[in-house]
């Protein structure tokens, strides 16, 4: 039987403009390039879990969308990745989720989301969600779903013994219950530093392992991936410190560079591959996936990935 990763999360269908620069507030800039992509933070790590997993492990993604066209778009393109969408059920409370993202020519961008459908993700919705997380090794949440429903799934997911990975992203403060049940946490550089109570700011190679024992204790959480962009990411826990540094390429495009790290971290962990390795196969996904616009469209085959690790 197949190693089985479950995602519950979000879905959008983002609307993505490139520009020469980032509108300040009050500015009009002229894009070009118009682009409509399947995206939506769970859903851009379960297209990677699919896609990168193909042939080796099986993933199932839970999550809501509206009775629209936007919906059936997203499930085919997950479909199409070879996830199993059975759990990804419609509302007619909202429309489909949608993000709106600006891409600079240096490959950063600015996202707005209008959560719509994602926010009908109740606490109550879990238990009756128990069937995707049975069996499965790993289990990948975030939080552009009400922070009650993925406390919720989590908990489930721990009862059925999946470890729980937590991208909290959007950031915010977390709760020591929703902390509690986060076997893995894995932030990004804004977001550690919120969680920590400090500005936003780049974190030097030199100060992420003070940054990932202060997650660590402050949080109690088992294990930290700390992800540093350009600077790689780091693994830390009571056992072991691992730093990995990223992938040279040429950024196009930074969207879903998180979620493509955060699918290929717990597919190669939950093939059984050592965590040096695991983080290796992260690193080069996301390496990857910037050098391409879109979120889902810039996730690179499995096949790809090996080609760059050899």
């Amino acid at each position: 039987m197949k190693p089985i990763v479950a995602v519950l999360g979000s879905l959008n269908m983002d609307f993505v403009v490139s520009v020469d620069v980032l509108p300040a507030p009050g500015q009009t800039v002229l894009g070009s390039g118009f682009q409509m992509i399947p995206g939506g933070k769970g859903a851009n790590q379960a297209c990677a879990c699919g896609r990168l997993g193909e042939g080796a492990v099986f993933t199932r993604m839970a999550g809501r969308v509206g009775y629209d066209l936007f919906a059936d778009h997203l499930k085919a393109s997950l479909a199409a990745a070879g996830v199993d969408v059975s759990a990804v059920h419609a509302t007619k409370a909202q429309p489909t989720g949608v993000a709106l993202i600006w891409v600079d020519r240096e490959g950063q961008n600015s996202i707005v989301v209008a959560s719509g459908a994602n926010h009908e993700i109740a606490p109550a919705d879990a238990a009756a969600l128990r069937h995707v997380f049975r069996d499965a090794s790993y289990a990948l949440f975030q939080l552009e779903t009400p922070l009650q429903a993925v406390q919720a799934a989590m908990l489930v997911a721990r009862e059925e013994g999946a470890r729980t990975i937590l991208d909290p992203a959007p950031a915010q403060p977390l709760p020591p219950n929703v902390l509690s049940l986060v076997d893995i946490l894995t932030p990004n550089e804004t977001e550690a530093l919120l969680l920590l109570g400090k500005p936003p700011g780049a974190i030097s190679q030199t100060e992420a392992p003070q940054v990932g024992r202060a997650l660590r204790s402050q949080l109690g959480v088992e294990t930290v991936v700390l992800k540093l962009g350009g600077g790689g990411c780091l693994w830390m826990n009571e056992k072991e410190t691992i730093a990995t540094p990223a992938f040279p390429v040429t950024a196009v495009d930074s969207t879903a560079a998180g979620d493509t790290f955060n699918g290929a971290l717990a597919i190669a962990l939950a093939e059984g591959k050592p965590v040096p390795e695991a983080l290796r196969f992260a690193n080069a996904a996301a390496g990857l996936s910037v050098t391409k616009i879109g979120a889902q469209a810039s996730i690179p085959p499995r096949a790809d990935v090996f080609k760059l690790l050899s």
